[in-house]
């Protein structure tokens, strides 16, 4: 058997596959932010936040993916109906969401920051914009985040085509900056839910800023 070359083993980037050297990985998680390849269950650690926390946010034992959710149940009950979302639509009552089992309606083509259990994949959010934020470290244009999504497609499933450029292009339209960029401060906390929060203060005559910037 031919021995690999120990650069070889570690090596990120094929020459004859060109789309590795355009959408690079990040090599040094590990020196940033402890057991990087480690699902988070509870909390959204990145290399400028390694804890995982976001002031004010709790998670109460909830998966990353049933945080993200649960601001949207109103009641505490667990379920989410569709009159808890939005006032003023007619609401139909056979559409319940229970935040429980939140995962099942994980779909393709997605970022797979969240793995099938509702767990957070830090090492996936630093790779999507060392991939893809090549105008600003840390931000998405639109071009970018629609290449993004792009790059996310898999084969014959238009659902999750659909899906996640509908998902992302709320979220820029929600969390762009000044500059038309989308930070992946805001990124990080639309995961668990807590930018859902701050947004809900600031709307209510709460708190009126916050820092989305990286």
């Amino acid at each position: 058997m031919a021995s690999i070359d120990e650069n070889d083993s570690l090596a990120t980037e094929a020459a004859f596959a060109p789309v590795t050297h355009e959408r690079k990985v990040t090599t040094d998680l590990e020196d940033k932010l402890p057991k990087p390849y480690m699902p988070r269950a509870l909390v959204v650690p990145d290399e400028e936040h390694p804890t995982g926390e976001t002031p004010g946010h709790k998670h109460n034992q909830m998966s990353v993916l049933q945080q993200h959710v649960a601001f949207f149940d109103q009641d505490d009950n667990g379920i989410i109906y569709p009159w808890e979302i939005t006032q003023g639509w007619i609401p139909s009552p056979f559409f319940p969401i229970y935040v429980q089992n939140i995962h099942k309606c994980k779909h393709g083509s997605d970022s797979d920051i969240y793995d099938p259990e509702g767990r957070y994949n830090p090492t996936n959010i630093e790779n999507m914009f060392s991939k893809y934020a090549l105008t600003v470290p840390n931000k998405l244009t639109f071009a970018e985040l629609w290449n993004m999504t792009e790059g996310n497609r898999n084969a014959y499933d238009l659902f999750g085509w659909f899906a996640s450029k509908l998902e992302w292009g709320l979220l820029y339209v929600l969390a762009r900056d000044e500059e038309g960029m989308l930070p992946k401060e805001a990124v990080r906390q639309c995961f668990d839910g807590s930018l859902f929060e701050f947004y809900a203060k600031k709307h209510g005559g709460g708190q009126s800023k916050m820092n989305h910037s990286s």
